[in-house]
């Protein structure tokens, strides 16, 4: 017979990092910042120094154990590499239960082998990337309430999404791996102002600000991409001039492969 699920308390409740790294970090940053729970309801572990340090300068409680952490969390968020996320869990089983949401931001592992791995599926996937743009899967176990307790916490650090757990490793390669395209994006085009001959602190500024409001106007405007291009580039200009360039190295299909070429290393990491 199936164990009571016990619905996570409103308030307070306490989430739990198991991996102290800079995902984690970000998240537990976020949360805090955005005063939807305080930093004594958070924990994590970790030996070292600069890890300890870290979390605690913004008030997280650093434990020495990641028992510790499961034993004093109400969430508890796997937060570790793919290749040891398994040894971990199966570490913690005899003190993971149904009374406990368990949460997973490790990338490319799939709910089914977790839950096998936890034994029991009150777990919710999540695919988050640094600035925070997070897409939500739920477990057989996890309830309504839990989906929106998590879309709440993950939502004060970014905006997010629900979607099927099949379409995570296409999430990864688009929304997990993206962020990266987008940095080598803007040293680009700040490299491209220095050899127009801007000084290398402005060329940075300007290119980061560039893309930022660009992300801007699509997100609020109202319009497709292509559309807000056809705006700006008029007959014969510079904007053209350039778009010209950019096709003629491939631009646009250079970034579709990449996107395809992460999603699929991916899946292979999901088949172990």
């Amino acid at each position: 017979m199936a164990a009571k699920i016990v619905p996570v308390p409103s308030e307070p409740y306490t989430v739990g990092f198991i991996g102290a790294g800079k995902m984690a970090e970000s998240i537990a940053r976020g949360v805090v910042k955005s005063g939807l729970l305080p930093a004594a309801h958070i924990r994590t572990a970790h030996l070292g120094t600069a890890r300890r340090t870290a979390f605690e300068s913004f008030g997280v409680k650093v434990l020495d154990k990641n028992s510790q952490v499961v034993e004093q969390s109400d969430v508890v968020i796997f937060s570790v590499k793919p290749q040891v996320v398994k040894d971990v869990v199966l570490q913690l089983k005899p003190l993971l239960s149904e009374k406990q949401l368990l949460v997973s931001v490790v990338a490319g592992v799939k709910l089914k082998d977790l839950q096998e791995w936890a034994g029991h599926s009150r777990f919710i996937r999540v695919m988050p990337n640094t600035p925070a743009a997070v897409v939500i899967s739920l477990g057989g176990a996890a309830t309504n309430d839990d989906g929106e307790l998590i879309s709440m916490l993950f939502g004060a650090i970014g905006k997010e999404w629900k979607a099927d757990e099949k379409l995570f490793d296409a999430v990864t390669g688009l929304s997990g791996s993206g962020p990266v395209y987008i940095y080598l994006a803007i040293e680009a085009l700040a490299d491209g102002g220095v050899a127009a001959g801007l000084p290398r602190e402005l060329a940075l500024g300007l290119a980061s600000q560039t893309v930022l409001g660009a992300a801007t106007m699509v997100g609020n405007a109202g319009k497709h991409p292509g559309q807000l291009k056809d705006d700006v580039a008029s007959p014969g200009g510079t904007t053209i001039a350039g778009i010209h360039e950019l096709e003629k190295a491939g631009f646009r299909g250079i970034l579709m492969n990449a996107v395809v070429a992460a999603a699929k290393r991916s899946n292979e990491l999901s088949q172990g």
